[in-house]
């Protein structure tokens, strides 16, 4: 299991790496609720969400040979991946599936890394990655189940409770499980955590139903960020020990919730990245008159076409 001391470590490998993301501490009433609400905006990230943090940890804890580093991914893993390898000055191979956003596509292009696209969700792209890492000898970079991944993304918990230590309570999108485990890691017991995720692509609750990670079909809104068959079997034991609640949510309040944040906020999030704070718009999750909620902005690789219906 990821030890803080872990998320530490990689907290100082990363720092000069990656921006320390805003939290918004939003006004009394804020979307109607009575709850006190801050945001962590990891959208402004570099390559627009969380995963350069697990890519840099887990390339700069690994010598990679002539063949680079290979990643398997929905769109924003590769593109993390791909910038922090043109970062180190090493190649880079990302496998997408045909779901993945022509927005996500064209970010990893403008990284330089050699892009493959095919399969039809991420289960098929990590397949093809996979083959490729054997022929190649090429570095795999998991996007969510792999300890330096992990570890990488615990920096988001780390940072979040220096910024804003008063919260009772965490909402986390959850695809594969990196984001939610590396927090759980961090945060342990000592704040209410609950993951979030689409009833079109709902791993962790297929998971702690039977117990262990299982596989599931995946479709809906989010599925290029949030679309994992199964949750990670490294971070499965973190959400056992300490994730409180485990929501499913449709998807059109997801996209309820992305346009609310565009409209009120002016925040483009991606549909992923708008899936946790839908938990509070669509009353999935109602927090106390007195309870401290912060929501995790996780993402911002939108098509911008969605915000001119």
């Amino acid at each position: 299991m990821i030890e803080r001391s872990d998320i530490e470590a990689a907290h100082s490998r990363i720092r000069d790496h990656v921006r320390r993301t805003p939290v918004m501490a939003l006004e009394p009433g804020a979307f109607g609720l009575a709850a006190a609400l801050t945001l962590k905006l990891e959208l402004f990230q570099h390559t627009g969400s969380f995963k350069p943090r697990g890519a840099f940890n887990t390339l700069l804890s690994t010598e990679t040979g002539e063949a680079g580093v290979v990643a398997a991914s929905g769109g924003n893993h590769g593109a993390a991946v791909a910038f922090a390898a043109e970062a180190l000055g090493c190649p880079a191979h990302i496998y997408v599936p045909e779901i993945s956003s022509p927005v996500k596509i064209a970010r990893i292009e403008s990284y330089g890394a050699k892009l493959h696209v095919g399969g039809r969700d991420y289960a098929e792209a990590l397949e093809r990655s996979e083959r490729f890492k054997v022929l190649a000898g090429a570095t795999a970079v998991h996007a969510y189940d792999q300890e330096t991944t992990l570890a990488g993304q615990g920096t988001v918990g780390l940072e979040w409770e220096q910024q804003a230590p008063d919260l009772d309570t965490l909402l986390v999108a959850v695809g594969g499980g990196g984001l939610l485990g590396g927090i759980a890691a961090w945060y342990r017991d000592r704040v209410k955590i609950v993951a979030v995720e689409p009833e079109t692509s709902c791993a962790l609750k297929a998971a702690l139903g039977a117990g262990e990670p299982v596989e599931v079909e995946v479709a809906g809104v989010a599925a290029d960020s949030l679309g994992a068959r199964s949750v990670g079997r490294l971070m499965f034991p973190l959400a056992q020990d300490f994730v409180d609640e485990a929501l499913t949510l449709p998807d059109d309040a997801i996209v309820a919730a992305q346009r609310r944040l565009w409209e009120t906020l002016r925040i483009v999030a991606e549909p992923g990245g708008a899936t946790a704070l839908a938990a509070l718009l669509s009353s999935a999750y109602v927090p106390k008159t007195d309870e401290k909620v912060g929501v995790l902005v996780c993402g911002g690789n939108a098509d911008l076409s969605v915000f001119d219906r």
